[in-house]
């Protein structure tokens, strides 16, 4: 080995040494996580080496097919369940490692969830408001003291919502979209760093649908809280500024949208554009509609051009 050649391989050492680790910035890192369930012996590989980054104060949605994954992954973030291998950290919090005690605090003070059912959130002896202040009964430390207190920022809470005025209603003489957002409000009322939502109008009519949603945008907006949402509601995944979709346990691609605005007309319009997701370990998956429209399977042909990758159907498949 040439002195020069030796130097250089001791510069790439020192550079891969000094890059930060991947997701060193992000609120939720996901990286090659991989969860294994094992029913009758036959075992299902619910999450194949997912990554997926998740930046402070976003709004994001998470769509796929059912069983691709998506209610897998928001278990784990919510900390009710363990990846069997990869790595999952949220707000600083290694979900692996985490034990029985660490896991509860976690699930009490980092993350809030929202389910899809709505007689799942909420209890239905107590009152919104009572509802909103049993998570700071809870938490004890590090909650607003005084029964006063929490009572105060459930109030808040449900005036940001628009659902104060059925402060002292019981969830039974709500709506269903009162409900949720009675819902919401228990889930912000830690002020967790993650709020997490599976499928939170999956029971609602779109106009009310809309209303919920409204009401996550507004915690965003307001106290700046992340947001995830899985749905299968296209309106919903149509709002957000990124949308993740997940396929086989892994995230396939990626919707980001921005406001562009006419220079000639000064009207503003929302532009979208789609990417496949390049994971760590160099896997892609292409769209199945393009792969079945060139007759791709099992093997691609691939060329590296200056400044793009070729992808072309296996010519030598009978060979």
């Amino acid at each position: 080995m040439t002195e020069t050649t030796l130097a250089d391989l001791e510069r790439r050492v020192a550079d891969r040494r000094e890059r930060p680790s991947y997701g060193h910035d992000a609120l939720i890192t996901c990286d090659r996580l991989v969860r294994v369930f094992s029913t009758d012996g036959v075992e299902v590989q619910a999450l194949q080496g997912l990554d997926l980054l998740v930046r402070e104060g976003e709004l994001m949605a998470l769509v796929g097919a059912s069983g691709s994954g998506k209610s897998t992954l928001m278990n784990i973030l919510a900390g009710l369940d363990v990846p069997t291998a990869g790595a999952a950290r949220v707000a600083g919090r290694d979900l692996l490692s985490m034990d029985a005690g660490a896991r509860l605090r976690y699930r009490r003070e980092v993350v809030g969830f929202v389910w899809q059912q709505t007689a799942r959130n909420l209890l239905p002896y107590l009152t919104a408001v009572q509802n909103v202040a049993l998570p700071m009964q809870l938490r004890g430390r590090g909650a607003p003291r005084g029964r006063r207190a929490k009572a105060e920022r459930a109030h808040e809470l449900l005036r940001m919502l628009g659902v104060d005025a059925y402060a002292d209603h019981r969830p039974a003489q709500l709506s269903g979209g009162q409900q949720q957002r009675v819902a919401i409000a228990v889930s912000l009322a830690n002020n967790p760093s993650v709020l997490l939502a599976d499928e939170p109008t999956g029971e609602l009519d779109s106009a009310t649908g809309e209303q919920v949603f409204a009401a996550f945008r507004r915690a965003n907006e307001e106290l700046g809280t992340t947001i995830v949402i899985v749905t299968h509601d296209q309106a919903v995944a149509d709002e957000v500024r990124r949308t993740v979709a997940i396929r086989d346990g892994r995230t396939s691609s990626e919707v980001l949208r921005r406001t562009q605005v006419d220079a000639a007309t000064g009207q503003e319009s929302v532009v979208a554009r789609e990417y496949a997701m390049l994971d760590r370990a160099g896997r892609l998956q292409l769209p199945a509609d393009y792969t079945a429209a060139l007759g791709m399977r099992d093997r691609v042909a691939l060329e590296l051009e200056p400044d793009h990758i070729g992808v072309w159907p296996d010519d030598d498949r009978d060979a």
